[in-house]
């Protein structure tokens, strides 16, 4: 057994080379900021966030005594996915966990609505991205001789989501599955691959996405009583990406709902 340290996340991710993408706001942005402030060198990627609110981020993170740069692009190309991984390789050196958080539900659309440049939009941004980033990633991993990844999938994947949100529950779907298959592909290499399943969050995705009366309604049916906050997820991502916590830990999709689902 390792001794046991006065703070293990600290130690185990002191100048670890983190990832996040889509970490310009929300969950990505919470995420990030803990990696930052717990001793991790985090490369943020962002696509439509504000400027500023990025620049402020990574600000916070220096000033918190990390180190994080950000790099703009948009995962609707899988070349841009490959392009910011070499990036952040190139910028630290290394690779050590990589945060798959980028995704949107783009629109609200019931299936008298949907059409093929939709559905490859959603699935490129939310299925595609994630596995070429995954693929990008393992030449590094392999040569290290170890690997963290970190999916973020959602509660959706399990429920089916609500009315308009088909295409994006089965993206993250394929996320959940696509974790399952990784983790057991990939152990033989010393790379963990894990997700994260956030419920009801209250972020500018539901500000975005639905309405103020549907999330009352959601939140008078969580058992906690409350949205979650984007804070609530990173966690348990800390908790993952820590070999000292969570290293035998792998192919598992933790759900963050407050109780809204129970597995």
């Amino acid at each position: 057994m390792p001794e046991i340290q006065t703070d293990l996340v600290r130690t185990d991710l002191a100048g670890k080379v983190t990832l996040v993408t889509g970490g310009g706001g929300g969950i990505g942005a919470a995420v990030a900021e803990a990696f930052g402030r717990h001793g991790a060198r985090v490369g943020i990627h962002y696509h439509g966030s504000d400027k500023q609110a990025v620049s402020d981020l990574v600000e916070r993170i220096r000033l918190a005594g990390g180190d994080a740069f950000s790099l703009q692009a948009d995962f609707n190309s899988s070349q841009a996915v490959v392009d910011t991984i070499n990036q952040v390789v190139a910028h630290f050196g290394r690779l050590d966990i990589l945060v798959n958080n980028a995704g949107s539900m783009v629109a609200r659309r019931r299936l008298d609505e949907l059409d093929d440049d939709f559905i490859d939009q959603v699935f490129n941004l939310n299925a595609r991205s994630v596995a070429t980033a995954c693929r990008t990633a393992l030449p590094v991993f392999t040569q290290q001789k170890s690997g963290c990844i970190i999916n973020v999938s959602s509660i959706s994947a399990r429920t089916g989501g609500s009315v308009g949100s088909s295409i994006y529950s089965a993206s993250k779907a394929f996320v959940s599955t696509l974790t399952r298959s990784l983790a057991r592909e990939l152990a033989d290499r010393h790379i963990r691959v894990n997700a994260i399943s956030p419920g009801t969050i209250d972020t500018a995705f539901h500000e975005q996405f639905s309405s103020r009366e549907k999330l009352q309604m959601t939140q008078a049916g969580i058992p906690m009583q409350r949205l979650g906050d984007a804070k609530d997820c990173a966690g348990t991502a800390l908790y993952l990406a820590c070999d000292s916590l969570s290293g035998y830990v792998t192919g598992q999709v933790i759900e963050i709902n407050g109780g809204q689902l129970m597995a």
